[in-house]
């Protein structure tokens, strides 16, 4: 059994991931082999730069397909439950306020599907670790690079 943690998605960040693995190992593979085979065609290897680029590009391809076959041997699928949410656990949307009256939606992930910009924040980072196993109406303290900021949790939904 690996140490490994677990990588928590929901079905569809695995599916992503099996879509950009499964074109890295066709369709990239491919472009890079013909780009390799045309830089071989050219002759001498130890000055051409276009067989460097495409060992280069060969190397990357291999190293993002690890990534990922490591990442989704370690996944863990993440269901959407049914009714109301008890408490904030990832696969749940969380309604905050602050203490000004501003209110944001943040919906909890794990750290493979985070994406700030879409409001999907990891529960790995600090606002994330602070939300986990809250309920409604609960007060939740983060420090971050402008201060301390206050939110209370006001509403819980699946995502």
């Amino acid at each position: 059994m690996s140490d490994k943690k677990p990588v928590y998605l929901t079905a569809e960040g695995k599916a992503r991931l099996e879509q950009e693995l499964a074109y890295l190992k066709t369709e990239k593979m491919q472009q890079i082999a013909e780009e390799m085979g045309r830089a071989i065609a050219e002759g001498d290897l130890r000055e051409n730069a276009g067989y460097d680029e495409a060992r280069r590009a060969m190397w990357q391809n291999n190293s993002r397909i690890a990534e990922l076959e490591d990442i989704l041997s370690r996944v863990q699928i993440v269901e959407s439950g049914n009714g109301v949410p008890t408490e904030v656990q990832i696969g749940v949307t969380v309604a905050l306020e602050t203490a000004t009256g501003q209110r944001m939606n943040v919906t909890m992930v794990g750290s493979h599907e985070a994406d700030v910009f879409s409001g999907k924040i990891s529960n790995e980072s600090p606002l994330g670790q602070a939300l986990m196993g809250k309920k409604v109406g609960d007060e939740v303290h983060v420090k971050g690079p402008k201060g301390s900021q206050t939110y209370v949790v006001v509403e819980l939904l699946y995502a």
